[in-house]
């Protein structure tokens, strides 16, 4: 049986840190520079502020099933070759 480890590397952190930092700030100097009202300038911060919440959600969402899959397909493995141990030694005796 394989074992899955994930390969994530220090830059590739580093960069999607960057990235986020980047895309919140321009996010946030088109929404103060919006010549828009007030309540208009919170609606476009209140739905960015959901968007990058939701985006995380459906990414753990995402990452929590194949997680899942991954386990249950361990547990079939698993009892595919307790079966097939105990058919090659009945078929042994």
């Amino acid at each position: 049986m394989t074992t899955y480890t994930p390969k994530v590397s220090k830059a590739w952190n580093t960069f999607t840190y960057f990235m986020f930092g980047i895309a919140v700030l321009m996010m946030a100097g088109g929404i103060w520079s919006l010549d828009a009202s007030f309540t208009a300038k919170g609606y476009y911060s209140m739905a960015a502020l959901m968007l990058v919440y939701t985006t995380a959600a459906i990414t753990k969402a995402l990452r929590d099933k194949e997680e899942g899959d991954r386990l249950y397909n361990k547990i079939e493995d698993a009892r595919t070759e307790r079966l097939l141990a105990e058919v090659s030694g009945k078929d042994a005796a």
